[in-house]
């Protein structure tokens, strides 16, 4: 998997008003429709955290959302569900949308916001458990694109997919950049 990169040129924060969610458009309505009505409104509720990638503090170049998640275990692979307590739901962490302006494509910023969401799902995890992150791709680029980061799609489920905690940890804790960066914290 793709190491988590550092962008100089962009910062990954919380909404806020001071962002331009009107103008923003990744060409998918439903997405862009979220950011610009619904958003503020869930993280108001606490049903989700929305991070915005921004190069200015106001534009908003690409947003995702995260919240947590139960999955059933016989939803899971078999392998997978053996290395599990034996309890009917796990713990998850669902990545519930993650979009890039069509303005700003073509500049891997899908990847960048989804390793920063896994990133804080790692940091995370040593104070609220999460067996995995969860995702539902909206078509099969969407798919693809999880896919190519490891994502596994759920038998019954073929465009829900789910990464492994245990992927996620492997991916930052044998970097020694964020293990320097935690050290410092």
């Amino acid at each position: 998997m793709v190491r988590k990169q550092q962008r100089d040129d962009f910062r990954v924060e919380p909404l806020a008003k001071a962002h331009d969610r009107a103008n923003f458009s990744c060409g998918i309505e439903p997405l862009d429709s979220y950011l610009q009505k619904q958003a503020s409104q869930d993280v108001a509720k606490h049903a989700a955290v929305c991070f915005v990638l921004t190069p200015d503090g106001k534009t908003v170049a690409g947003y995702y959302t995260l919240s947590q998640y139960s999955v059933d275990v016989v939803k899971l692979p078999e392998e997978m569900a053996k290395k599990l307590p034996k309890y009917p739901e796990v713990p998850t962490t669902l990545l519930g949308r993650l979009a890039v302006s069509e303005r700003f494509r073509g500049q891997k910023l899908g990847e960048f916001l989804l390793l920063d969401a896994l990133y804080r799902r790692w940091q995370q995890g040593k104070q609220v458990a999460s067996a995995a992150v969860i995702v539902d791709a909206k078509d099969e680029a969407a798919k693809r694109f999880y896919e190519y980061f490891e994502f596994i799609p759920l038998p019954d489920t073929p465009r829900r997919l789910f990464l492994p905690v245990r992927t996620i940890e492997n991916l930052f804790s044998d970097d020694e950049r964020f293990n320097a960066k935690e050290r410092q914290e």
